[in-house]
């Protein structure tokens, strides 16, 4: 059986920004308060994180620090995906060397390429980096699906140990369970999605909605692997209209709002992408709110 990462809530922890660049001191309170609220593991420099429009050096910095703050309390897992195999691989190498328990590697994006390409894109990787990788499928913003068949032929390769699965697909996430078995464990990449993955075979979920209420999200996460499957149920129906609020507006525009407003310093995300609008993050403030006094 191969290494299994994390059980549970992973958080796709969202990257605070000021006029200096990345807000390293507003991180490490985030981190901190994310791991004394029980996550069990943290995801750096994700979609959430907004990889996209920061620099080497500022996303160098930002995983570094995570690793600092868990000091090997929770394992830290860095993005490093993008569409450029050469490119992915020397990024990875370096951010091999700061001390991170694994990578999730999204899938190409633009360039599109087909199945076959995916799986030398993702067998090029392995090769060259020792670390577990998740393989990370989000058509809706890439343009490209991992496909079940193409997974069979991934979760062959040692150091390819699980998928962030976020197509929507429940079918496709149940042929997949069915060919990969233990070779390839399964975490929910739609936080609306959770119990359904779990239930399919799931191992946890690396969430958005955990950046503003960690412990919350491993409870219900927990609650399912302990077998109590009404509660967890029930959590994860009371959290639909705040999951809902937070994807009212492209991911992470809506979570950048809630830390805002639970009184951390996280300012807005970065061009092209703008801060909520004045009545979306309303409705977030008040299903925050509701959430929270269950």
């Amino acid at each position: 059986m191969k290494k299994i990462l994390f059980k549970g809530c992973g958080t796709a922890i969202a990257t605070p920004f000021d006029e200096n660049g990345v807000n390293l001191k507003e991180f490490e309170r985030l981190l901190e308060n994310q791991i004394q609220n029980k996550v069990d593991s943290i995801i750096v420099c994700g979609t959430t994180g907004e990889a996209s429009t920061m620099t080497l050096q500022e996303k160098l910095s930002t995983i570094q620090t995570a690793v600092k703050i868990s000091n090997g309390r929770i394992p830290i897992i860095a993005g490093t995906g993008g569409n450029n195999t050469k490119q992915v691989i020397e990024y990875s190498k370096e951010v091999e060397k700061l001390g991170v328990d694994g990578l999730l590697i999204v899938t190409p994006y633009y360039n599109k390429c087909t199945q076959n390409g995916l799986i030398e894109h993702y067998k090029m990787i392995a090769k060259n980096i020792t670390l577990p990788i998740i393989l990370y499928s989000v058509p809706g913003r890439t343009g490209v699906n991992i496909e079940p068949k193409t997974c069979l032929a991934l979760s062959k390769i040692e150091n390819i140990v699980a998928i962030k699965e976020a197509s929507g697909n429940l079918s496709q996430v149940a042929e997949i369970a069915h060919l990969c078995g233990d070779n390839l464990s399964i975490y929910s990449g739609n936080d609306d999605q959770v119990l359904p993955i779990l239930s399919l075979g799931g191992i946890g979920v690396i969430s958005v909605l955990s950046n503003v209420m960690p412990e919350y999200t491993h409870t219900m996460v927990q609650k399912f692997l302990d077998g109590y499957i009404d509660i967890a149920t029930k959590m994860q129906l009371d959290a639909i209209p705040l999951i809902k609020a937070l994807f009212s507006e492209v991911n992470p525009i809506p979570v950048k709002a809630g830390l805002n407003l639970l009184g951390y310093n996280y300012g807005i995300p970065r061009l092209p992408l703008t801060k909520m609008t004045e009545e979306k993050e309303s409705i977030l403030k008040n299903e925050l709110l509701n959430l929270m006094q269950k």
